[in-house]
């Protein structure tokens, strides 16, 4: 039987009792079942008849030293002394121990033991030594919390939770170690560590209660859960998981999405990391696209043709396959839009069109190599001169110099390939609303948020317009299909994705239709 009471333990850090108490009860009323106290954070000194009057569901005592990320101020003999009340008080179930004074405080009563150690700079050299020595203590649960600083780092701590003896929760933390945090339950963690408040920077890459409830269901994590993922710098930014474990969700398959950051220049070493869960498939953004084109030989055609790869599909060999789903999700947008084109009376064949594209980058590839697919007329205007010569040799096209981007004349059909105008820069637009003249149709690729400020001009000045989200939808909905052989509906992809946008967050339960509610924290 496991020892965990939850897969999710919810942490609660706060510097006043009062608001201890409100944020542990309400973590039980959102269907919180586990909650670390992090008794480091209150200013005053711990209270805990008062605190343990407000208790719901088992506990656990946790006091931080800085050193180990936490905010404890007095001695660490008082430290030891307010723990061993902690454990002696009869309210709290679990008590957390550093490996270097577990064996200064004796078991006690029914309370378990986490036995910890914690790295807020790197991931030591010595990793499996500590992990070895800290196996010969009086343990219920072992934590392995250090900081990511290469990929190698997160490979050694999925290597040590893959080979775990006893029960261990061990990850990587900050940005380039998140998904170590979930990959941990597939290996058999007993639990995993959520903030219920976000902005309270209990630990460097720690999700939060509510991206359990709206992005990752992390109970029905098991070792038969299969792994996909995105593959890009930045990702944190990024709907992808969202939409991906909805899916997965409303068609009942056991199946996770993670954003993976992976820097520039590190794919190959992030595909050999990763390559152990296995990954089985990747969505690949900026800046990984024509890198990922670049190391597999197996390509779709829109690979070959653009040189870019947007997906990777593992190979039962462990080799992938690459596809590029931007470049036909470009057309069906494109296609799509052509008869309102043509119902205002506007060109509306593709071979007559004139179309400046802002960028050289992956999507700018897609979008260039589609539309010399379909004869369009094609500029290629970047702030890279070398890019945008490199590929509008490729397609046939015409170089226009960035600075002389507003000068092009005729202009039919403007798209955004660049990041101007994502959040969090939602001020910016990368053309002067002078240019945008009303019979223009403007595409702006960017998708978070839908209404970028060139949008929002565009549809000002009377432009047709084609926003990010159309395109966003319809290449994930290919990737998703290449994923697991279902084609999603786009109306419902559209839908999730916008909810998932707006203000007001929707749980993954809520919008799903496996009626579980098993996402909940």
């Amino acid at each position: 039987m496991s020892v965990a009471p939850d897969r999710v333990c919810v942490v609660v850090g706060r510097t006043r009792h009062k608001m201890i108490q409100a944020e542990t009860t309400e973590a039980v009323k959102r269907g919180g079942k586990f909650v670390e106290l992090r008794l480091d954070f209150l200013a005053k000194a711990v209270d805990f008849k008062r605190l343990l009057s407000s208790k719901q569901c088992p506990w656990m005592a946790t006091i931080r030293r800085p050193q180990d990320g936490g905010r404890w101020p007095g001695s660490e003999e008082e430290r030891q002394t307010v723990l061993r009340q902690a454990i002696v008080s009869g309210g709290f179930d679990w008590v957390d121990l550093e490996t270097d004074i577990a064996d200064k405080i004796r078991r006690f009563g029914p309370v378990k033991r986490v036995i910890s150690y914690h790295n807020m700079i790197e991931t030591p050299a010595d990793l499996e030594g500590i992990y070895g020595a800290m196996l010969k203590q009086d343990a219920d649960v072992y934590k392995i919390a250090v900081m990511a600083q290469t990929m190698e780092d997160n490979a050694r701590i999925l290597a040590l939770m893959r080979s775990a003896p006893k029960p261990t929760v061990a990850f990587c933390m900050g940005d380039l170690g998140f998904p170590t945090r979930f990959l941990a339950l597939k290996y058999g963690a007993p639990w995993l560590y959520a903030a219920f408040n976000r902005e309270r920077g209990l630990a460097p890459g720690m999700p939060a209660v509510e991206d359990l409830r709206t992005t990752y269901p992390v109970r029905m994590i098991d070792a038969a859960t299969m792994i996909y993922g995105l593959l890009g710098d930045p990702v944190e930014q990024s709907f992808s998981p969202v939409l991906h474990n909805h899916m997965f969700r409303r068609n009942k398959l056991n199946a996770l999405y993670l954003p993976f950051r992976v820097p520039k220049d590190q794919l190959t070493e992030a595909l050999r990391t990763y390559g152990t869960v296995p990954v089985n498939g990747y969505s690949v953004t900026i800046p990984h696209k024509e890198a990922a084109a670049a190391l597999t030989t197996d390509h779709d055609l829109t690979v070959r043709i653009t040189h870019a790869a947007n997906t990777l599909l593992r190979r039962p060999d462990g080799t992938f396959a690459a596809d590029n789903t931007d470049f036909t999700a470009i057309v069906d947008c494109l296609e799509a839009h052509l008869a309102e084109r043509a119902a205002k009376g506007l060109t509306a064949q593709l071979n007559q069109l004139f179309v400046m594209i802002l960028g050289a980058g992956g999507a700018a590839r897609a979008v260039a190599h589609a539309l010399h697919a379909r004869k369009a007329h094609v500029y290629i205007s970047a702030r890279t001169s070398e890019r945008a010569t490199k590929l509008s040799t490729e397609i046939g096209g015409k170089v226009v110099d960035w600075q002389g981007r507003h000068n092009v004349l005729p202009c039919d059909v403007v798209i955004n390939c660049t990041p101007v105008g994502m959040h969090p820069n939602t001020d910016e637009s990368p053309v002067h609303h002078s240019f945008l003249k009303p019979e223009m149709t403007v595409f702006d690729t960017v998708y978070s948020p839908e209404n970028t400020m060139l949008v929002r001009e565009a549809k000002s000045r009377g432009c047709l317009v084609i926003t990010g989200v159309d395109m966003f939808v319809r290449q994930a909905a290919r990737q998703f299909e290449l994923f697991t052989g279902i084609a999603p509906p786009l109306e419902t992809m559209r839908e999730l994705l916008r909810k998932a946008m707006s203000p007001v967050t929707r749980a993954l339960d809520e919008v799903s239709e496996s009626g579980e509610g098993t996402a909940n924290a």
